[in-house]
């Protein structure tokens, strides 16, 4: 059996590519949006309720589809890596990145020995077709894609060393921790946070790597995709239903209350 290929990975040639958010941790909601026209999906294990096992169950649920998934870990830990691409994932995306240490660190899990610590499952894998993928080992990092998050003052300093990073394939903006760590709270528009974002777009793209960013204001969205980011989540599920919860009960209830939203709904 061949290598399976990387959908997201090959989608990155120029044009920017729309995703959405997957957060409520379940297959049947994240085939709803792999039915929906977006080019790549977002299952967040970071902030999401998801486990291993939620985070398999969605992978299987969007294989059928054109979207590309992606899958974010909550932290850096090397076995819950292992874990995350041996069922399957083959984009991964890490949160809270601040130096190129850190970034080589995370290539390192990723790739089997001599060039990284990956822990070999063979044929207990769902992504080695549980031993069908012939040279799987020698050939596993063909088809991966890292991307880590550049989302403090910090990583914002040190995006060239990060964007530089061998394996390391692509960089995504957090404009909502990163204008909270920098003292601007709710609001990722404020000039200098703008100023922090560019930077990163820029030095991302100078190492000849991707850049992507959350953006669920369409003006915002508009914007960065004129300035060249490479994927941009435009929405979030969540948020997503209950906008269109509260839209719907509206016109039958005008008083009620529409909450504003930090990330621009």
């Amino acid at each position: 059996m061949e290598l399976p290929r990387n959908p997201f990975n090959r989608s990155l040639d120029g044009n920017t590519r729309y995703g959405c958010w997957a957060g409520f941790g379940t297959g049947y909601a994240t085939e709803i949006l792999a039915t929906a026209g977006f080019d790549w999906l977002l299952i967040d294990g970071e902030h999401a309720p998801n486990t291993v096992p939620s985070i398999l169950s969605q992978l299987q649920a969007v294989a059928p589809y054109a979207s590309a998934p992606v899958v974010r870990t909550v932290n850096h830990d090397p076995a819950l890596i292992k874990q995350l691409l041996d069922v399957g994932t083959q984009t991964l995306m890490i949160p809270m990145v601040d130096t190129a240490e850190q970034a080589a660190r995370l290539v390192a899990a990723t790739r089997y020995p001599p060039h990284g610590f990956r822990g070999v499952g063979g044929g207990l894998t769902r992504a080695t077709r549980w031993d069908s993928v012939e040279d799987y080992l020698a050939r596993a990092h063909e088809e991966l894609c890292l991307i880590v998050q550049v989302e403090s003052r910090t990583g914002v300093d040190n995006a060239e060393a990060i964007a530089a990073t061998e394996g390391v394939d692509a960089i995504f903006v957090g404009p909502v921790d990163l204008s909270t760590g920098v003292g601007h709270a709710g609001n990722p528009n404020h000039p200098d946070v703008q100023a922090m974002i560019r930077h990163t777009l820029e030095a991302t793209h100078a190492a000849g790597k991707a850049a992507g960013i959350l953006a669920p204001a369409e003006a915002d969205a508009r914007r960065y995709a004129q300035w060249g980011f490479d994927f941009i989540a435009v929405g979030i599920d969540i948020s997503l239903l209950r906008q269109a919860a509260i839209e719907t009960i509206s016109r039958y209830k005008p008083e009620t209350p529409k909450p504003k939203s930090s990330l621009g709904y």
